[in-house]
């Protein structure tokens, strides 16, 4: 059974928050049920947590009264988003995330689990799912309906994204760098000249 007070009282409670067990998860689940609480699922990346992830994680979180954030592992990040990911280490991210108010509970989703896995074990009362997230495009959402009680898919709530300011954080040191190289080579050729 979930002691309420123990787990969701004053402070973060960063270890009774973040459970990995599949086992104790899916117990911890049932006991909130038991208590009556409405659950609600969602999950994601979370690297370098923006405005639009906090509104988003509000959002979801008025759809019941306990909100579990499935985050990506490290190795699962790089197979979606690229080698250079995520920025922000996944510890990191959990901690983020278990200090939003919004957050109840975070668990850790591997690269072993199959796409939805998370969702047949949590079995949701409501699952959110975000219209930008390119492993479960909208129309695929659909037929994960079957383990929960129903499916919200919500615009993005920002105006930006992490893979935007990524970009742009890439090519500022980029046109930074070229700026150095063509300074460089152009103090080179003049010392050329000069000799």
């Amino acid at each position: 059974m979930v002691n309420m007070n123990d787990t969701f009282g004053p402070g973060s409670n960063l270890a009774k928050r973040l459970i990995n067990d599949q086992v104790k998860l899916k117990a911890t689940i049932e006991s909130l049920k038991t208590l009556g609480m409405k659950i609600v699922l969602t999950q994601g990346v979370y690297d370098l947590i923006h405005e639009g992830h906090a509104a988003y994680l509000e959002k979801a979180r008025s759809y019941g009264d306990i909100l579990i954030v499935a985050v990506d592992s490290d190795e699962l990040t790089k197979i979606r988003k690229g080698p250079k990911r995520p920025i922000v280490p996944q510890t990191e991210r959990v901690n983020m995330l278990l200090h939003l108010r919004h957050v109840d509970l975070v668990t850790i989703k591997e690269a072993s689990h199959g796409l939805g896995d998370i969702i047949k074990l949590v079995q949701p009362d409501v699952m959110v799912f975000s219209s930008s997230t390119t492993d479960v495009p909208p129309e695929e959402a659909k037929t994960y309906a079957e383990y929960c009680g129903r499916i919200e898919i919500l615009p993005p709530q920002g105006t930006t994204s992490t893979t935007a300011r990524v970009r742009n954080l890439t090519i500022e040191g980029a046109e930074t760098l070229a700026k150095e190289v063509s300074e460089l080579i152009t103090k080179f050729l003049d010392q050329i000249k000069a000799s």
